[in-house]
């Protein structure tokens, strides 16, 4: 295993590439020797507009470390142009190895007061997309019998977060989805995980601040740089790389192997139950097991290191 090129020859397509995490992951893949799409549309971070210039200042700045790259400004959140992010990458290398579904846009709102609209964009562009982008690239994977994909999920999805339904709905949907996509592919030598990034980015700097709990909170993301996330996603897309079906969160220097839903406790009654039965003994025997109404910051409350 060469670790300075753990991509050596392969074929990475990273979405949301010209910026934040996207574009540290896809000038880590450039250096370890990876051809690299950069899809990026150039959006606002509401997803509103389109810029070549992002995605070319990504592909510049690997060419211009000896690497080789192309741009692409498809969006994730349509089917057809998520055929032609692929396509792009078979077009120009031949091949494609690896994706990262990480573009991905943010509607904050409370529940109670979002729109269709915000509902929708999300998940056309996170969950969507995700899905939109791994379909296109399964047929290769199945045809060359190997592949890797890693998806940017969020403790948003994993834990909770206020005034983010939209985006915790998609992000948790995303796990299920790598699972799903891991199960499914697993024979023909796929692998598939997910990535919880603590980063700041454009994305994170969204976050409402107005509370000093919120400030605190922001103090320490902005300590996280997306290059910390990189490292993670290239091992994970490499070939000395067995791991699938997982999820890991990145928050500064530490790693994370995330759980996944498994029954905790059970009450069981040989003559089935009745609601007033379940109200007084179901109830207060599984009350002990039950998790608290925690956000992600609850959680990970401690000063990253």
């Amino acid at each position: 295993m060469n670790e300075e090129k753990m991509l050596d020859g392969k074929v990475v397509v990273v979405t949301g590439a010209g910026g934040g995490i996207g574009r540290d992951i896809a000038l880590m893949a450039g250096a370890h020797g990876a051809h690299v799409v950069v899809n990026d549309i150039g959006a606002s971070l509401r997803g509103e507009g389109q810029d070549e210039g992002p995605a070319a200042s990504v592909v510049q700045e690997i060419e211009e470390a000896g690497g080789k790259a192309v741009a692409n400004t498809d969006s994730v959140s349509e089917p057809d142009a998520a055929q032609r992010i692929i396509e792009t990458a078979i077009d120009t290398f031949g091949r494609v190895d690896c994706i990262v579904n990480n573009a991905g846009i943010l509607r904050d709102t409370f529940f109670h007061k979002m729109t269709d609209e915000e509902w929708d964009s999300v998940l056309k562009v996170h969950l969507n997309g995700t899905f939109n982008v791994s379909r296109a690239a399964a047929p290769h994977f199945k045809a060359q019998g190997s592949g890797s994909m890693v998806h940017m999920t969020s403790t948003s999805g994993l834990i909770g977060n206020l005034a983010q339904g939209n985006y915790s709905a998609a992000k948790l949907g995303i796990t299920a989805l790598s699972k799903s996509i891991a199960l499914d592919m697993q024979r023909f030598g796929v692998r598939s995980n997910c990535i919880a990034p603590f980063a700041w980015s454009r994305m994170i700097s969204s976050i409402k601040v107005d509370t000093p709990e919120q400030e605190q909170r922001v103090a320490r993301l902005k300590q996280m740089t997306p290059a910390k996330v990189a490292p993670l996603a290239i091992y994970l897309l490499a070939d000395a790389c067995d791991t699938s079906g997982q999820i890991f969160a990145v928050r500064n220097n530490e790693i994370f192997l995330i759980s996944q839903p498994r029954p905790i406790r059970s009450v069981h009654n040989s003559e089935g139950w009745t609601p007033a039965q379940i109200g007084a003994q179901a109830i207060p025997a599984l009350k002990a097991s039950y998790y608290p109404l925690e956000v992600s910051a609850d959680v990970f409350s401690w000063d990253p290191v």
